[in-house]
């Protein structure tokens, strides 16, 4: 059931910690609405695959900040809608959906995201998606920075612990090779550098609404989000 109301489209920002299922979350509810879902955190996945094929990545996990900042107009990501919902992004045309969620560009699309030049270009990216209104957004700073007036915000966390085990579960159903331990780590360290970079932080709004999803199913979180939304949006002219 399509629950989209006769009220003028608003913007959902969904921000949150990596593996808290914000994701998910964000394109059930935009298909569900009839509303567009645009993932921001696969737009820094595929600037980090971009920095991996160009020689732009070190072997001790940093970035050639420099380098990369002066690529970024050559960088242009799209996305391209698939049945149910789903979405492949795509890296100048090429589909790389499959490519950008290995554990090589998780550990090092954070060092990649906390640099000024590619979080600028990609801000002005995001805010030219939803300058029609009526999308669904999910990062780490949609709600502080690409759309402070947004008209619902939502800040979604859960344990460290608990994000891990649902990203070993994510990548062990397609095929990757890893474990418990190296995946924790991975979500810890993001989560530092996510939360103490200079640009933009991941940080709650301070008008967001708060989900600790840690011990929800994903139908009570779909629930829990389209209660929101359709609060939001009676509460509209």
């Amino acid at each position: 059931m399509n629950h989209t109301t006769a009220t003028s489209p608003i913007i959902v920002a969904i921000d949150g910690y990596s593996s808290s299922g914000k994701s998910t979350m964000a394109r059930r509810l935009a298909a569900e609405i009839g509303y567009r879902y645009i993932d921001s955190g696969a737009m820094y996945r595929a600037t980090a695959l971009y920095a991996m094929r160009h020689g732009m990545t070190r072997p001790d996990g940093t970035v050639d900040a420099r380098a990369l900042t002066a690529a970024m107009p050559q960088i242009h990501i799209d996305f391209r809608p698939e049945p149910g919902g789903t979405q492949h992004t795509l890296l100048n045309g090429e589909d790389v959906e499959d490519e950008i969620r290995s554990m090589a560009v998780s550990s090092i699309v954070s060092p990649v995201a906390a640099i000024p030049g590619v979080r600028h270009a990609l801000t002005a990216m995001q805010q030219s998606l939803g300058r029609d209104k009526g999308i669904v957004m999910d990062g780490r700073d949609i709600g502080t920075t690409v759309f402070p007036d947004a008209e619902l915000k939502v800040f979604v966390k859960a344990s460290a612990q608990t994000r891990a085990q649902r990203r070993l579960t994510e990548l062990l159903a397609k095929g990757v090779s890893t474990n418990f331990e190296e995946v924790l780590a991975n979500v810890v360290s993001r989560d530092h550098i996510d939360e103490t970079r200079e640009e933009s932080p991941l940080r709650c709004a301070a008008d967001a609404i708060v989900l600790d999803n840690s011990t929800m199913t994903a139908p009570e979180q779909d629930r829990w989000l389209m209660d929101q939304f359709l609060k939001t949006a009676a509460e509209r002219p």
